[in-house]
């Protein structure tokens, strides 16, 4: 049975998000806000929402281990798998000037959490504390603020009309989302908890695999479509932001409600995460090019790295 309720609660979760995303960023259009900062901010909350909601709920009920295991496996999925399929259906091309910031962010998120999660070991009895979530949090806005910042100005020759946009329905629809994130966050935690104490698993492996692909499914999704549709920035910018805002917000609000403890099997994991997030840039921009493309078979080297490390974890729990 909790494994039917672990199905739900996903489905709930990438539904609940995907009707968010659609409902406010419709909102968003409709009283004039720019596509590009909806697109920047918007969508890649959105797709971070199944694992803030899965967070925030561990995070009340004291289950610290799922919601750290969550966003380090979450940003290693992330990295490895999703990078990797999506390199796999067709090789992608990066502009490197369009993805420099974006990449400097999120290693500068990893080093700041790896950093926070250091000093747990060193400072304050191994948690993150309340004002390590609140210094996460603070460097969520200022990420945001940069963003819409340089955004400016960049969609000033597109003209769209929104007047058939209901706004109503479009709100109804926001909260249909919302609700349905909340539940499906609470339906995951509960039945993942449900399912680690019958095999003997711990929360942060059950928070590092299960829930870590689970609430990982909107990023591969949308990377796969953008994909497909030959947006290759969209599908790397999409991973980028979303492992940034996994790291500051999630990893911020969670630890604002309730320090996060740190084992040193979680360290090692956020110390494997930081060596696969400088690898990849410097697979990315190891090279002078203007641009740089991620071939299949460095795809399917990404995705054997990730089945690796899954079996590491595994064993070691």
């Amino acid at each position: 049975m909790s494994y039917i309720i672990l199905i739900i609660g996903f489905i709930l979760l990438i539904k609940g998000a995907d009707l968010f995303v659609d409902g406010s960023s419709s909102i968003a259009k409709k009283i004039g806000i720019p596509p590009v900062i909806v697109g920047l901010t918007l969508v890649s909350l959105g797709t971070s929402a199944p694992e803030l909601a899965v967070s925030v709920v561990s995070s009340i009920q004291g289950n610290n281990g799922i919601t750290l295991g969550n966003v380090i496996g979450s940003n290693l999925f992330n990295s490895l798998v999703v990078l990797g399929v999506s390199a796999m259906i067709v090789p992608l091309v990066i502009n490197k000037k369009d993805s420099k910031r974006d990449f400097a962010v999120n290693i500068f998120a990893t080093i700041l959490v790896v950093i926070l999660a250091l000093g747990c070991f060193i400072l304050d009895g191994k948690v993150i504390s309340r004002i390590d979530g609140v210094v996460l949090l603070i460097c969520t806005l200022a990420y945001m603020l940069i963003l819409i910042f340089q955004s400016k100005g960049k969609n000033s020759d597109e003209v769209e009309e929104f007047n058939n946009i209901k706004l109503p329905i479009k709100i109804i629809l926001s909260i249909i989302g919302v609700a349905g994130i909340i539940v499906g966050g609470q339906l995951v935690v509960n039945s993942a908890k449900d399912i680690a104490a019958t095999f003997g698993m711990s929360d942060k492996l059950i928070g590092l695999t299960i829930v870590a692909i689970g609430t990982s499914l909107p990023e591969l999704v949308t990377s796969v479509v953008a994909i497909i549709k030959g947006e290759d920035d969209i599908a790397l910018g999409n991973i980028l932001g979303s492992n940034t805002f996994n790291l500051l917000l999630i990893l911020g609000v969670a630890a604002a409600i309730n320090p996060i403890e740190v084992s040193m099997s979680l360290f090692i994991d956020l110390a494997v995460l930081l060596v696969v997030t400088l690898l990849i840039g410097a697979l990315v921009f190891i090279n002078k090019k203007e641009e740089k493309t991620i071939s299949r078979k460095e795809g399917f080297l990404l995705i054997m790295v990730y089945i690796v490390y899954t079996v590491y974890i595994i064993m070691r729990n």
